[in-house]
């Protein structure tokens, strides 16, 4: 039963990788009046925001992707050197490209300032995880490797959660307003994953089988 729930959990995080895929397709035109883009056309000229926002959406499905081969037993196991180089793929990204374009979109995002408090707080805490994971698999301390790896990869995930929370309101036809519904989505993407990313660390879930030491 949990080897069942972990392939239908990795084929929805591979299926969500996918549509984010589609979803940024439209982006490669770089032009500026497509989807998201329409609600920022009074940001769009500033530089480091337009070139954050293309940068962070064309590494999502990466940072996605290589860390969900974190939590891969038959990799850590069987394909260690996989391993590895997976889990540095995701650390770069997240530190140097991802975490930090993630913070200039936060501080300009749609919703005022609880919103852009949400997402600058997800960008600091994402980075910091991410960062905090690499330090302690350099100090080989694994279980604490695999709680910050739990931890980052949840706020990775928050990208997923974002956009399933906004199609539930709007398939369900709650009638909330634009600007209050983007705050509790702001919030909810990313701090409910938070709380399950702590659930699943106090109950061991991947210490236990990522524990094996393996140098980096």
């Amino acid at each position: 039963m949990k080897l069942l729930l972990r392939i239908v959990t990795a084929a929805a995080i591979l299926y969500a990788s996918w549509l984010m895929v589609l979803l940024s397709l439209p982006y490669t035109s770089f032009e500026p009046h497509i989807d998201f883009l329409f609600t920022k056309q009074l940001v769009y000229k500033i530089h480091h925001w337009r070139w954050s926002f293309y940068l962070h959406v064309f590494v999502s499905t990466a940072v996605l992707v290589a860390g969900l081969f974190q939590f891969s037993r038959y990799l850590l196991q069987r394909h260690p050197g996989i391993h590895r180089v997976a889990g540095y793929v995701y650390a770069v990204t997240v530190i140097a490209l991802s975490g930090p374009s993630g913070l200039v979109m936060g501080y300009y995002a749609n919703g005022g300032i609880w919103a852009q408090i949400s997402f600058v707080l997800l960008a600091v805490l994402w980075i910091g995880f991410t960062f905090l994971a690499m330090w302690y698999i350099w100090k080989k301390d694994w279980k604490k490797h695999a709680d910050m790896m739990t931890r980052s990869y949840a706020l990775t995930l928050s990208a997923v959660t974002l956009r399933f929370y906004a199609y539930g309101i709007a398939a369900l036809g709650l009638e909330v307003a634009p600007r209050s519904a983007y705050i509790w989505i702001a919030w909810l993407s990313w701090t409910l994953n938070l709380l399950l990313a702590e659930y699943l660390i106090r109950k061991r879930v991947f210490t236990s089988w990522r524990a094996e030491r393996i140098s980096v």
